[in-house]
């Protein structure tokens, strides 16, 4: 494991600290990405999915996609192996979290002038 993040946004005041974001600033630099294994609980934003392009990562492994689709199709066409594992307990945690607070997670997925 080359780094660990988690979404910061909220206690950070920064809306850049996406739990991806976070994860790859704290693995450092690397010669290659393509060969590097980034996992999320949800499915990646565009702001995220961009980041995963830019860098050209090689896999996704996403822990849910019903909460939120993500855009597996833009990072399949740009050659990112993508494993959705619709694990349970992601999709319940993300369900309640959203329950628990709409606002933050509106924002987080780029919604926070609609709601």
């Amino acid at each position: 494991m080359l780094g660990r993040g988690r979404n910061r946004r909220d206690q950070e005041n920064d809306p850049s600290i996406h739990g991806e974001t976070d994860a790859f600033r704290n693995a450092g630099r690397q010669t290659n990405y393509r060969d590097k294994i980034l996992v999320t609980t949800l499915a990646p934003c565009w702001y995220c999915s961009g980041l995963i392009r830019q860098f050209n990562i090689g896999t996704v492994v996403v822990g849910e996609s019903v909460n939120f689709f993500g855009h597996f199709g833009w990072l399949k066409d740009a050659g990112v192996t993508v494993v959705d594992l619709h694990d349970e307990r992601c999709i319940t945690l993300m369900t309640k979290f959203i329950e628990q607070s709409p606002g933050i997670w509106f924002e987080d997925i780029g919604e926070c002038n609609s709601h």
